[in-house]
Protein backbone atom coordinates (compact mmCIF):
# COMPACT_ATOMS: atom_id res chain seq x y z
CA UNK A 1 0.00 0.00 0.00
CA UNK A 2 2.83 2.38 0.85
CA UNK A 3 4.51 1.69 -2.49
CA UNK A 4 1.20 2.31 -4.27
CA UNK A 5 0.80 5.72 -2.61
CA UNK A 6 4.34 6.71 -3.54
CA UNK A 7 3.85 5.66 -7.16
CA UNK A 8 0.52 7.50 -7.31
CA UNK A 9 2.38 10.75 -6.67
CA UNK A 10 4.72 10.00 -9.60
CA UNK A 11 1.96 10.47 -12.18
CA UNK A 12 0.88 8.28 -15.09
CA UNK A 13 3.33 5.68 -16.46
CA UNK A 14 6.35 6.88 -14.46
CA UNK A 15 9.89 5.83 -15.36
CA UNK A 16 11.51 3.92 -12.50
CA UNK A 17 15.12 2.76 -12.15
CA UNK A 18 15.85 -0.17 -9.89
CA UNK A 19 19.24 -1.59 -9.00
CA UNK A 20 19.63 -5.34 -9.50
CA UNK A 21 19.95 -5.93 -5.78
CA UNK A 22 19.24 -9.00 -3.65
CA UNK A 23 15.68 -10.21 -4.28
CA UNK A 24 14.70 -7.67 -6.94
CA UNK A 25 12.01 -9.93 -8.49
CA UNK A 26 9.17 -8.89 -6.20
CA UNK A 27 10.05 -5.19 -6.46
CA UNK A 28 9.92 -5.23 -10.26
CA UNK A 29 6.61 -7.07 -10.28
CA UNK A 30 5.10 -4.68 -7.71
CA UNK A 31 6.26 -1.59 -9.61
CA UNK A 32 5.04 -2.90 -12.95
CA UNK A 33 1.66 -3.68 -11.36
CA UNK A 34 1.30 0.04 -10.55
CA UNK A 35 1.85 0.93 -14.23
CA UNK A 36 5.48 1.97 -13.91
CA UNK A 37 7.97 1.51 -16.75
CA UNK A 38 10.75 -0.24 -14.83
CA UNK A 39 14.41 -0.14 -15.83
CA UNK A 40 16.84 -2.56 -14.16
CA UNK A 41 20.31 -1.02 -13.79
CA UNK A 42 23.08 -3.42 -14.79
CA UNK A 43 25.41 -4.03 -11.80
CA UNK A 44 28.58 -3.77 -13.90
CA UNK A 45 27.45 -0.54 -15.51
CA UNK A 46 26.97 1.32 -12.23
CA UNK A 47 30.10 0.00 -10.56
CA UNK A 48 31.64 3.47 -10.76
CA UNK A 49 29.42 4.47 -7.84
CA UNK A 50 31.81 2.58 -5.56
CA UNK A 51 34.63 5.05 -6.23
CA UNK A 52 32.81 8.20 -5.13
CA UNK A 53 34.07 9.93 -2.02
CA UNK A 54 30.52 10.07 -0.67
CA UNK A 55 28.29 7.07 -1.35
CA UNK A 56 24.78 6.80 0.02
CA UNK A 57 21.32 5.87 -1.21
CA UNK A 58 20.39 9.45 -2.05
CA UNK A 59 23.45 9.97 -4.26
CA UNK A 60 22.97 6.57 -5.90
CA UNK A 61 19.31 7.31 -6.69
CA UNK A 62 20.19 10.73 -8.09
CA UNK A 63 22.90 9.33 -10.34
CA UNK A 64 20.62 6.54 -11.60
CA UNK A 65 17.90 9.07 -12.41
CA UNK A 66 20.40 11.28 -14.24
CA UNK A 67 21.69 8.33 -16.30
CA UNK A 68 18.14 7.40 -17.26
CA UNK A 69 17.28 10.99 -18.18
CA UNK A 70 20.36 11.24 -20.42
CA UNK A 71 19.70 7.86 -22.03
CA UNK A 72 22.97 6.44 -20.72
CA UNK A 73 21.65 3.96 -18.17
CA UNK A 74 23.25 0.51 -18.58
CA UNK A 75 20.24 -1.80 -18.37
CA UNK A 76 19.88 -5.48 -17.57
CA UNK A 77 17.12 -7.59 -19.08
CA UNK A 78 14.07 -8.07 -16.88
CA UNK A 79 13.13 -11.68 -17.44
CA UNK A 80 9.40 -12.53 -17.34
CA UNK A 81 8.03 -14.56 -14.39
CA UNK A 82 7.92 -17.83 -16.37
CA UNK A 83 11.64 -17.57 -17.20
CA UNK A 84 12.49 -16.74 -13.60
CA UNK A 85 10.60 -19.81 -12.39
CA UNK A 86 12.42 -22.03 -14.87
CA UNK A 87 15.74 -20.54 -13.78
CA UNK A 88 14.95 -21.32 -10.16
CA UNK A 89 14.52 -25.00 -11.00
CA UNK A 90 17.60 -25.21 -13.23
CA UNK A 91 19.84 -23.27 -10.85
CA UNK A 92 18.70 -25.25 -7.83
CA UNK A 93 19.49 -28.51 -9.60
CA UNK A 94 22.95 -27.16 -10.45
CA UNK A 95 23.48 -26.21 -6.78
CA UNK A 96 22.46 -29.69 -5.69
CA UNK A 97 24.93 -31.26 -8.14
CA UNK A 98 27.65 -29.02 -6.72
CA UNK A 99 26.79 -30.13 -3.18
CA UNK A 100 26.89 -33.77 -4.25
CA UNK A 101 30.31 -33.29 -5.85
CA UNK A 102 31.53 -31.66 -2.63
CA UNK A 103 30.29 -34.62 -0.56
CA UNK A 104 32.01 -37.08 -2.89
CA UNK A 105 35.26 -35.14 -2.59
CA UNK A 106 34.90 -35.30 1.19
CA UNK A 107 34.65 -39.11 1.04
CA UNK A 108 37.87 -39.25 -0.99
CA UNK A 109 39.51 -36.94 1.55
CA UNK A 110 38.54 -39.17 4.48
CA UNK A 111 39.88 -42.25 2.69
CA UNK A 112 43.14 -40.44 1.99
CA UNK A 113 43.50 -39.68 5.72
CA UNK A 114 43.17 -43.39 6.42
CA UNK A 115 45.71 -44.32 3.76
CA UNK A 116 43.15 -46.04 1.52
CA UNK A 117 44.09 -45.85 -2.15
CA UNK A 118 41.18 -45.89 -4.61
CA UNK A 119 41.96 -47.29 -8.06
CA UNK A 120 38.34 -47.21 -9.28
CA UNK A 121 37.33 -44.50 -11.72
CA UNK A 122 33.94 -44.18 -10.01
CA UNK A 123 33.99 -44.73 -6.28
CA UNK A 124 30.21 -44.32 -6.11
CA UNK A 125 29.25 -46.90 -8.71
CA UNK A 126 28.34 -50.51 -7.94
CA UNK A 127 31.93 -51.69 -7.41
CA UNK A 128 32.81 -48.54 -5.48
CA UNK A 129 29.90 -48.91 -3.08
CA UNK A 130 30.85 -52.53 -2.48
CA UNK A 131 34.38 -51.40 -1.65
CA UNK A 132 33.07 -48.80 0.81
CA UNK A 133 30.86 -51.43 2.45
CA UNK A 134 33.85 -53.73 3.03
CA UNK A 135 36.19 -51.12 4.48
CA UNK A 136 37.07 -51.44 8.16
CA UNK A 137 37.95 -47.94 9.34
CA UNK A 138 38.22 -46.39 12.80
CA UNK A 139 34.77 -45.45 14.12
CA UNK A 140 34.94 -41.62 13.58
CA UNK A 141 36.07 -41.99 9.97
CA UNK A 142 33.56 -44.73 9.23
CA UNK A 143 30.76 -42.64 10.75
CA UNK A 144 31.71 -39.65 8.64
CA UNK A 145 31.76 -41.66 5.41
CA UNK A 146 28.41 -43.28 6.28
CA UNK A 147 26.93 -39.84 6.91
CA UNK A 148 28.27 -38.49 3.61
CA UNK A 149 26.89 -41.50 1.71
CA UNK A 150 23.44 -40.90 3.19
CA UNK A 151 23.59 -37.25 2.16
CA UNK A 152 24.67 -38.25 -1.35
CA UNK A 153 21.70 -40.60 -1.63
CA UNK A 154 19.34 -37.81 -0.56
CA UNK A 155 20.94 -35.43 -3.05
CA UNK A 156 20.55 -38.02 -5.83
CA UNK A 157 16.82 -38.11 -5.11
CA UNK A 158 16.49 -34.31 -5.11
CA UNK A 159 18.53 -33.94 -8.30
CA UNK A 160 16.32 -36.45 -10.12
CA UNK A 161 13.22 -34.70 -8.76
CA UNK A 162 14.23 -31.28 -10.06
CA UNK A 163 15.41 -32.73 -13.36
CA UNK A 164 11.90 -34.10 -13.78
CA UNK A 165 10.33 -30.74 -12.94
CA UNK A 166 12.50 -29.05 -15.57
CA UNK A 167 11.64 -31.65 -18.21
CA UNK A 168 7.96 -31.22 -17.46
CA UNK A 169 8.18 -27.51 -18.23
CA UNK A 170 10.28 -27.87 -21.38
CA UNK A 171 9.06 -31.12 -22.93
CA UNK A 172 7.15 -29.28 -25.68
CA UNK A 173 9.47 -26.29 -26.04
CA UNK A 174 10.74 -26.21 -29.65
CA UNK A 175 13.93 -24.38 -28.71
CA UNK A 176 14.73 -26.96 -26.05
CA UNK A 177 14.28 -29.77 -28.55
CA UNK A 178 16.30 -27.99 -31.23
CA UNK A 179 19.26 -27.30 -28.92
CA UNK A 180 19.55 -31.02 -28.18
CA UNK A 181 20.25 -31.64 -31.88
CA UNK A 182 23.63 -29.92 -31.41
CA UNK A 183 26.39 -32.51 -30.80
CA UNK A 184 27.46 -32.55 -27.15
CA UNK A 185 24.24 -31.07 -25.74
CA UNK A 186 21.76 -33.29 -23.94
CA UNK A 187 18.65 -32.57 -21.85
CA UNK A 188 20.52 -31.12 -18.85
CA UNK A 189 22.71 -28.69 -20.77
CA UNK A 190 19.83 -27.77 -23.08
CA UNK A 191 17.74 -26.79 -20.06
CA UNK A 192 20.58 -24.55 -18.83
CA UNK A 193 20.77 -22.74 -22.18
CA UNK A 194 17.01 -22.25 -22.46
CA UNK A 195 16.56 -21.04 -18.89
CA UNK A 196 19.57 -18.74 -18.67
CA UNK A 197 19.30 -17.17 -22.14
CA UNK A 198 15.54 -16.71 -22.03
CA UNK A 199 14.23 -14.66 -24.96
CA UNK A 200 16.98 -15.12 -27.54
CA UNK A 201 15.47 -12.46 -29.83
CA UNK A 202 16.89 -9.78 -27.55
CA UNK A 203 20.22 -10.55 -29.25
CA UNK A 204 20.53 -9.43 -32.87
CA UNK A 205 23.38 -11.79 -33.72
CA UNK A 206 25.04 -14.95 -32.47
CA UNK A 207 28.16 -12.91 -31.71
CA UNK A 208 26.16 -10.74 -29.31
CA UNK A 209 25.01 -13.82 -27.41
CA UNK A 210 28.62 -15.06 -27.16
CA UNK A 211 29.65 -11.65 -25.86
CA UNK A 212 26.82 -11.64 -23.28
CA UNK A 213 27.93 -15.10 -22.13
CA UNK A 214 31.44 -13.76 -21.43
CA UNK A 215 33.15 -15.90 -24.07
CA UNK A 216 34.70 -13.04 -26.04
CA UNK A 217 38.05 -11.40 -25.22
CA UNK A 218 38.44 -8.07 -23.46
CA UNK A 219 39.18 -5.21 -25.84
CA UNK A 220 41.31 -2.23 -24.79
CA UNK A 221 42.04 0.39 -27.45
CA UNK A 222 43.77 3.75 -27.25
CA UNK A 223 44.79 5.67 -30.37
CA UNK A 224 46.53 3.07 -32.55
CA UNK A 225 47.21 0.64 -29.70
CA UNK A 226 44.82 -2.30 -29.45
CA UNK A 227 45.05 -5.03 -26.84
CA UNK A 228 42.75 -8.03 -26.72
CA UNK A 229 43.08 -10.04 -23.53
CA UNK A 230 41.40 -12.99 -21.88
CA UNK A 231 37.69 -13.65 -22.16
CA UNK A 232 35.55 -11.33 -20.05
CA UNK A 233 33.76 -14.08 -18.06
CA UNK A 234 30.80 -11.74 -17.66
CA UNK A 235 27.23 -12.91 -17.93
CA UNK A 236 25.84 -16.25 -16.85
CA UNK A 237 28.38 -18.64 -15.30
CA UNK A 238 26.02 -21.52 -15.99
CA UNK A 239 25.93 -20.75 -19.72
CA UNK A 240 29.74 -20.67 -19.88
CA UNK A 241 29.95 -23.90 -17.91
CA UNK A 242 27.39 -25.60 -20.15
CA UNK A 243 29.15 -24.43 -23.32
CA UNK A 244 32.58 -25.60 -22.12
CA UNK A 245 31.18 -28.88 -20.79
CA UNK A 246 29.47 -29.63 -24.10
CA UNK A 247 32.69 -29.48 -26.16
CA UNK A 248 35.17 -31.22 -23.85
CA UNK A 249 34.90 -34.68 -25.41
CA UNK A 250 33.32 -33.92 -28.77
CA UNK A 251 34.85 -36.02 -31.57
CA UNK A 252 37.11 -34.16 -33.98
CA UNK A 253 34.81 -34.74 -36.95
CA UNK A 254 32.16 -32.40 -35.51
CA UNK A 255 32.28 -28.64 -36.23
CA UNK A 256 33.01 -27.63 -32.64
CA UNK A 257 35.38 -30.57 -32.12
CA UNK A 258 37.38 -29.62 -35.20
CA UNK A 259 37.56 -26.02 -33.96
CA UNK A 260 38.82 -27.20 -30.57
CA UNK A 261 41.56 -29.35 -32.09
CA UNK A 262 42.63 -26.73 -34.65
CA UNK A 263 42.99 -23.93 -32.10
CA UNK A 264 44.51 -26.24 -29.47
CA UNK A 265 47.27 -27.23 -31.90
CA UNK A 266 48.34 -23.58 -32.14
CA UNK A 267 47.49 -22.09 -28.73
CA UNK A 268 46.92 -24.88 -26.23
CA UNK A 269 44.08 -27.07 -25.06
CA UNK A 270 42.28 -24.56 -22.83
CA UNK A 271 42.10 -21.86 -25.47
CA UNK A 272 40.92 -24.45 -27.97
CA UNK A 273 38.09 -25.49 -25.64
CA UNK A 274 37.01 -21.87 -25.14
CA UNK A 275 37.02 -21.25 -28.90
CA UNK A 276 34.86 -24.34 -29.42
CA UNK A 277 32.53 -23.25 -26.60
CA UNK A 278 32.05 -19.88 -28.28
CA UNK A 279 31.14 -21.63 -31.55
CA UNK A 280 28.77 -23.89 -29.60
CA UNK A 281 26.98 -20.85 -28.16
CA UNK A 282 26.53 -19.51 -31.67
CA UNK A 283 24.88 -22.78 -32.66
CA UNK A 284 22.63 -22.47 -29.60
CA UNK A 285 21.59 -19.00 -30.77
CA UNK A 286 20.34 -20.32 -34.12
CA UNK A 287 18.69 -23.34 -32.49
CA UNK A 288 16.71 -21.11 -30.13
CA UNK A 289 15.89 -18.51 -32.77
CA UNK A 290 15.18 -20.69 -35.82
CA UNK A 291 14.68 -24.11 -34.16
CA UNK A 292 17.20 -25.38 -36.68
CA UNK A 293 20.98 -24.97 -37.10
CA UNK A 294 21.71 -24.86 -40.81
CA UNK A 295 25.49 -24.84 -40.23
CA UNK A 296 25.22 -28.36 -38.83
CA UNK A 297 23.22 -29.58 -41.81
CA UNK A 298 24.73 -27.91 -44.90
CA UNK A 299 22.75 -28.24 -48.12
CA UNK A 300 24.10 -30.81 -50.53
CA UNK A 301 25.27 -29.63 -53.93
CA UNK A 302 22.87 -30.49 -56.71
Amino acid sequence: ECLGRVMARAGVDPEVVLEATYGWYWAVDALQATGANVHLAHPLGVKAFEYRRVKNDVRDATDLADLLRMGRLPEAWISPPATRELRELVRHRAKLVGLRSHCKAEVHAVLAKCGVQVSLTDLFGVAGNQLLDRLALPAPYAARIASLRRVIDDLDFEIDLFAGLVRGRLVRDPGYLAVQQIPGIGPVLAAVFVAEIGDVTRFDTAAQLACWAGLTPKHHESDTHVHRGRITKQGSRLVRWAAVESVQILPAHTRAGAMRERVAARRGHNIGVVAAARLQVEFVFYALRDHHVRALHPARAA
